[in-house]
């Protein structure tokens, strides 16, 4: 009743993300690229939510004590394996956000604000500090800050619920569509992203999504006030995604006037 509810309410918003025009203005491998900078910081931050909820949900500490539920510590360990030491298309292990940043290379997109991120905070500056440097797009920015909020505030129902529900399976299939005919009119090569992009609704629009789905039934149990605050966390973080595309697709604009008109 509780996981019906939540859908009903969110869908609304979903559908603004897997409508939005911003996937509809990739006619070029110029508009991708803007594209890719834009989505890289997600798939970073998505890392960053997973392994909140592997801190809270398992034990990453000395000594070793069970933490929670066995089945819990089951679902988000196979989901961190997953997404942390994927395969790429040669059968090498990666993670998903080190195969996205093989496939902006691949495509020609300019990977030297999401490293310049990631060197700040291999050198101690915190996440906020990082993206000034990165001098990151402005709706990424935002769009991390949020997350962090959410993991800063530290509630697993919230966390789980947000992972479930704001990340997995809100690619359109439109957009695949869209990628495998620019694939063949494009002259750089989006070989990888694609991968990816299948990869992605392959094992987390499938496999994980459902395992996600128990982690969050579980947690939030039979408990309203928790589901209650499960839902506002995603509406937040839905809402934080369109803003995303919307920056996204105001780039886009900018850099190919036609695509306004």
């Amino acid at each position: 009743m509780y996981l019906d509810q939540l859908r009903s309410n969110i869908d609304p918003l979903r559908q603004q993300i897997i409508q939005h025009p911003m996937y509809g203005s990739i006619h070029s491998v110029d508009a991708l690229r803007i594209y890719m900078e834009h989505h890289v910081y997600a798939v970073w931050d998505f890392m960053s939510l997973l392994k909140s909820l592997q801190r809270k949900l398992t034990c990453v500490s000395l000594p070793w004590l069970p933490v929670g539920s066995a089945n819990t510590r089951f679902l988000i360990n196979e989901i961190v394996a997953g997404e942390e030491s994927d395969i790429d298309e040669a059968g090498n292990r990666t993670s998903h956000f080190e195969l996205y940043l093989q496939a902006m290379e691949k495509a020609g997109a300019d990977t030297r604000s999401i490293r310049s991120f990631v060197t700040a905070l291999q050198q101690g500056k915190s996440v906020a500090e990082a993206l000034q440097v990165a001098d990151a797009p402005a709706a990424a920015k935002q769009f991390v800050l949020n997350t962090f909020q959410l993991i800063d505030e530290d509630q697993s129902h919230v966390l789980s619920a947000v992972f479930t529900f704001g990340r997995e399976d809100l690619i359109p299939e439109m957009f695949l569509s869209l990628i495998n005919k620019l694939e063949t009119s494009l002259e750089a090569d989006i070989s990888i992203f694609k991968y990816y992009i299948e990869r992605h609704i392959e094992v987390d629009g499938g496999h994980h999504s459902q395992l996600a789905l128990e982690m969050t039934s579980e947690l939030c149990g039979h408990d309203s006030e928790k589901w209650m605050q499960a839902g506002a966390a995603v509406e937040q973080a839905l809402r934080s995604r369109v803003l995303l595309w919307s920056g996204a697709l105001q780039e886009i604009q900018l850099a190919q006037p036609s695509l306004a008109d």
